[in-house]
């Protein structure tokens, strides 16, 4: 099949040739035509699938057969990041249609989006906190929207915005398609979609298992000994764009300083920048400036790099939906891509899961040279913390053992939900020129019998 046989009106088939697409992925075969006679969809689909055009495609066709200047079509996405994403293939797939959208979000200055907003758009994308600041100050008039579209649903769940999401809908006409896109389904997120859905059509793309593209390998590690076994494994490992996962704000930034340290074309990308700053980082991991972006699951929500030849999990995620969010950034486009995880004791129970998932146990890789038996020092991560923050974590976790406050970042997640579109107040990143790259494999010693956290053996 190829997209000339969904019959879209002809300026919409012109955007699509130019955009380069030819044949649709299995998500847009089966909710394209849905959409298109106005069904309510609920569609379940991993990051990298091809869900965005699965619904601008048909949304286009649809403002194109009646022309209005009024807001008919608002899409809601978690982070700014993947709001401007979704606004730029929007730009890029309408190109000739003359259809005009923009982006709302917090972090920047609201004056030139109540501006474009009086000018006239017929689509926005938003952010709940920043759209319901336009809401409640009566800077934005949906009572012409004809569709609603919640994408990467169960990530406004984990970031605290289903009551930012109930609220925006009471301001919404309750005769109107709507469009619900998530990569799993959540009881919360499955009540959501019994109160805004009506009458929806399911539709469902391997939701829960990692890409195939993408080959999996665990490093087991002490905690203090990551940044150190970080920079060893990518000066061993050639690579393209290298996407770092860190679990809290704090991680990112110093595991990101410490790499241009090294020598690494290196940026951060967490909650605290400044949104030039954000988009610095994300425009420079683009187009090849950085290297490595270090970043945490929120910030990077949206990234979408082609070239992404290796996902680190520098800490293991919470969850085995959030591996799977996490990695699926990289083996994207037919492309084939490598997903490595540090791994501690307490993550044990998270590998299985993930496993299980993934229908095999993963290979385990010690790196061949490499000090595991080196003692940890009296700092965490290889880097110094003030005194204060150091007894602050000590007495939030267990006495006696010295590790960074994280294990309590998690549940504060439901909790980040305007934090998260606010501006970061420091971000300190440099161009190196050495490059990240060498011969695949060349010190990297692999087994697949797992000897807990006892690395002496392997050398």
């Amino acid at each position: 099949m190829e997209f000339h046989d969904f019959n879209f009106h002809p300026q919409v088939a012109t955007g699509i040739s130019s955009a380069g697409y030819v044949s649709p992925t299995p998500i847009q075969v089966q909710a394209i035509p849905l959409v298109m006679e106005g069904r309510d969809v609920m569609g379940l689909a991993q990051t990298g699938t091809g869900k965005t055009a699965a619904f601008v495609l048909p949304i286009l066709h649809r403002l194109m057969q009646v022309r209005r200047r009024c807001i008919r079509v608002l899409v809601i996405a978690p982070t700014r990041e993947l709001a401007e994403q979704t606004h730029e293939a929007i730009g890029i797939l309408g190109q000739q249609t003359r259809l005009r959208s923009i982006s709302i979000y917090g972090g920047v200055d609201i004056n030139p989006q109540i501006q474009k907003l009086r000018s006239g758009v017929e689509i926005v994308v938003a952010c709940p906190g920043r759209l319901l600041d336009h809401i409640n100050h009566g800077l934005i008039n949906l009572s012409n929207l004809e569709v609603l579209v919640l994408d990467e649903a169960d990530r406004m769940f984990d970031m605290g915005f289903l009551p930012d999401i109930r609220k925006i809908i009471k301001h919404v006409p309750v005769k109107r398609q709507t469009l619900m896109f998530s990569a799993t389904m959540p009881d919360d997120i499955r009540r959501l979609a019994c109160e805004v859905l009506s009458l929806p059509v399911t539709v469902q793309v391997n939701p829960s298992a990692p890409a195939s593209t993408v080959a999996h390998a665990l490093y087991p590690v002490d905690q203090h000994l990551k940044t150190a076994l970080l920079i060893e494994l990518l000066h061993h490992t050639e690579t393209e764009s290298v996407l770092v996962f860190t679990r809290t704000k704090h991680r990112a930034r110093r595991v990101g300083q410490l790499l241009e340290k090294a020598g690494y074309r290196a940026a951060s990308l967490q909650g605290n920048l400044s949104q030039n700053r954000r988009q610095a980082a994300l425009d420079g991991f683009r187009d090849g400036s950085y290297k490595v972006l270090v970043a945490t699951d929120i910030a990077a929500r949206g990234i979408d790099v082609t070239g992404i030849s290796h996902v680190i999990n520098y800490d293991m995620p919470d969850t085995t939906d959030a591996y799977t969010h996490r990695i699926g950034r990289t083996g994207r486009a037919e492309k084939t891509g490598d997903a490595f995880t540090f791994i501690t004791r307490e993550d044990e129970d998270t590998v299985r899961g993930i496993e299980r998932v993934l229908g095999e146990k993963v290979e385990r890789r010690t790196m061949k040279g490499f000090d595991y038996n080196k003692k940890a020092p009296v700092s965490d991560m290889g880097f110094p913390r003030p005194l204060r923050e150091q007894q602050r974590s000590r007495n939030q976790n267990n006495p006696g053992s010295f590790k960074s406050n994280t294990a309590n970042a998690a549940p504060q997640k439901r909790h980040l939900g305007r934090r998260a579109e606010e501006p970061l107040r420091s971000a300190d990143v440099r161009n190196t020129s050495q490059r990240v790259s060498a011969p695949r494999g060349s010190s990297i010693s692999t087994t697949r019998k797992y000897r807990p956290y006892n690395h002496a053996s392997n050398h």
